[in-house]
């Protein structure tokens, strides 16, 4: 059940990557310049609040955290983030094929 679980999260990753890179190469052709969606910029415009509580979360204690690992982890294009993450849960996820059955055999 909990790899079902990790390998239909893999396919809403996958769905996902495959609608940003379809909408930044839609945006990079009418623009004719290469110009991918960082996935910071997606989290600022459909969840903000939770960046900014995750940054202050993170700029106290933990500035270690926020600054180089979390800034540019930031920067990096949408669909590359999720197409990861969805290679990463097929990972957790997969089956690993049945062996075959080896028997002895005579000379």
């Amino acid at each position: 059940m909990v790899k079902f679980l990790f390998r239909l999260l893999a396919a809403a990753s996958l769905a996902l990557a495959i609608i940003l890179a379809v909408m930044d190469a839609t945006r990079s052709i009418a623009l004719s310049v290469i110009d991918p969606t960082p996935i910071g910029a997606l989290w600022l415009e459909h969840a903000g609040g939770s960046l900014t509580a995750v940054q202050s979360l993170l700029s106290g204690p933990l500035a270690l955290l926020w600054d180089p690992a979390m800034l540019t982890l930031l920067r990096v294009p949408g669909f590359v983030f999720f197409a990861v993450l969805a290679i990463l849960l097929y990972a957790i996820g997969h089956r690993p094929s049945a062996q075959p059955a080896t028997f002895a055999t005579s000379r």
